[in-house]
């Protein structure tokens, strides 16, 4: 009964994120979404579930990576690191239906600059997005950081209009402080979106990370929430709030 009670006190307090899979915005117009990550893998752990939701209700999904992973496979060439982590996230795009887009900077050194910020906001322009996805800035690696400054100065310079969202990994290990405002319901997708996180075979990612975190932060957001699995996000309030299923 306790049990019931805190999930159901939490989906009460909570603004749950509206809408279903099976239908398209209430509005009729077909929605971009672009979740930013830092690395391969990012955007899958972050809200993989949330991406499918979006694609199987007939929206564009666009996952921007900011690095190819270069520094992620140890005792392999950054070349090397980033042809093996570019085809596992290749894969996983295939299974959520999105479509990888790449930054160009490099895993572990990763910069924020005029130059950078410049290259961000010309990608942001050409994409257009309704609604962006990208990572809480308080976290302890410096790409994360890195990737969310970027994106978050792109979206200041375009007027604010799209609807901006953060996702946390590895919450308490990586993400800090984070408090979510709304909440998805990923369970009729989360074995697909776990298949698409465990398509990074190089990360041990089903042997190691999904257990000790992801997996935990699923239960708990679907119990915060009220559903048996869930994703939280943080919304910016300057920005608008956006139709998003489950």
């Amino acid at each position: 009964m306790l049990g019931l009670s805190v999930a159901a006190a939490g989906a009460a307090v909570s603004r749950p994120l509206q809408g279903s899979a099976l239908r398209p915005d209430p509005s009729g117009k077909k929605l971009k979404i672009l979740v930013a990550g830092a690395h391969p893998d990012d955007p899958e752990t972050g809200c993989g579930g949330t991406m499918l939701r979006y694609a199987l209700a007939g929206h564009e999904v666009v996952a921007w990576y900011l690095t190819r992973g270069e520094a992620g496979i140890p005792g392999t060439s950054h070349e090397e690191a980033a042809r093996i982590r570019t085809a596992e996230l290749e894969q996983a795009c295939k299974i959520l239906h999105a479509r990888p887009l790449f930054g160009g900077q490099i895993d572990g050194d990763t910069e924020v600059n005029r130059a950078r910020y410049e290259e961000v906001r010309k990608m942001m322009e050409q994409e257009n997005p309704d609604i962006i996805f990208t990572h809480w800035p308080v976290d302890t690696h410096r790409d994360h950081r890195a990737c969310s400054l970027l994106i978050y100065d792109a979206w200041l310079t375009m007027g604010r209009k799209a609807s901006l969202y953060y996702f946390e990994v590895d919450t308490g290990g990586q993400t800090q402080h984070f408090q979510p405002t709304d909440y998805c319901d990923i369970t009729t997708v989360v074995e697909k979106k776990h298949e698409a996180c465990f398509a990074h075979k190089s990360q041990k990612i089903k042997e190691e990370t999904y257990p000790e975190y992801h997996a935990k932060m699923e239960i708990f957001r679907g119990l915060q929430h009220g559903c048996k699995y869930a994703e939280a996000y943080v919304h910016h309030e300057q920005s608008p709030r956006a139709w998003i299923p489950g």
